[in-house]
């Protein structure tokens, strides 16, 4: 059975693309797992269940590896995975067939590739935005209002053990970070 696996960064983003040329690979539109998440590792639930799917003689499809891992310890991690339930691994954009050993050889070189082109945008990033907190130009992402009163409401409820902390994010509609961040912040 031919699987493919898609993944684009952010909801916001198009994986059409993607999909477009595993459907072309002869890919079935159903047996396509699709991620909206970064690649900066592999806890991702579609990659997590197509691995999980995949039984000996299936071929994963990817338009590209960096689709698949964006490091090359990830990567020879989700292969060797495919490699020990007898699946094959395809690269479409590096023409990469894991089942030589020559294949093996680039997939660890195009790897490497794609982790050093992570880390160069990485690295653009935050000289860009050293750039423009000097010129004055990046304050970073808005704060988020909370109504203090509601917070500090919530909080006692959480602190008495009304409520977990888990609710009481759900309640303020904040994530983990920023709750407790604001509870150290706000002195509760």
């Amino acid at each position: 059975m031919l699987l493919g696996y898609a993944r684009v960064s952010t909801i916001e983003q198009n994986e059409a693309r993607q999909i477009e040329a595993l459907k072309k690979a002869g890919v079935e539109e159903d047996n396509i797992y699709i991620d909206k998440l970064s690649g900066k590792d592999d806890n991702r639930p579609k990659l997590k269940e197509m691995l999980a799917y995949c039984r000996k003689g299936d071929v994963v499809i990817t338009e590209s590896i960096s689709r698949i891992a964006r490091n090359t310890k990830d990567l020879l991690c989700i292969v060797d995975k495919l490699t020990s339930k007898g699946v094959e691994f395809i690269s479409q954009k590096e023409a990469i067939d894991t089942t030589t050993p020559q294949g093996k050889f680039m997939l660890t070189v195009f790897g490497a590739i794609a982790e050093l082109e992570r880390e160069s945008i990485l690295q653009r990033q935050r000289e860009g935005i050293a750039i423009a907190k000097q010129e004055g130009r990046y304050k970073g992402k808005p704060k988020k209002e909370i109504d203090k009163d509601l917070f500090a409401g919530v909080v006692k409820l959480w602190r008495a053990g009304e409520i977990t902390a888990v609710e009481a994010m759900k309640r303020l509609d904040l994530k983990p970070n920023t709750f407790y961040r604001r509870v150290k912040e706000y002195g509760l």
